[in-house]
C-alpha cells in the first residue's frame, strides 16, 4: 500500500513522535508505515484520516499490480 502520510505530516509541521501520540501508536509506527513495511490496521487508517480531516483514500492507496 501506497501512502501519502509524510507530505501531510510534514505539511502541518508534526514530528514523527507528535503524530504518533494524537493517534495512539509509537514513532516506531509512524516511521515503519511512511517506509512502507508497514500496513496500518483499519482503525489507525481511520484515526490518521480523522486527524488530517480527510478520507482514507486521500493518504493511502493500494499499490499498483505489475501486469
Amino acid at each position: 500500500m501506497e501512502n501519502d502520510l509524510p507530505r501531510r505530516r510534514e505539511e502541518t509541521g508534526l514530528s514523527q513522535g507528535e503524530l504518533a501520540e494524537a493517534v495512539g501508536v509509537t514513532r516506531q509506527t509512524i516511521n515503519a508505515i511512511e517506509r512502507d513495511r508497514y500496513d496500518p490496521s483499519l482503525e489507525l487508517a481511520f484515526k490518521l484520516a480523522a486527524h488530517f480531516e480527510c478520507p482514507i483514500e486521500a493518504i493511502f492507496q493500494p499499490k499498483e499490480a505489475d501486469d
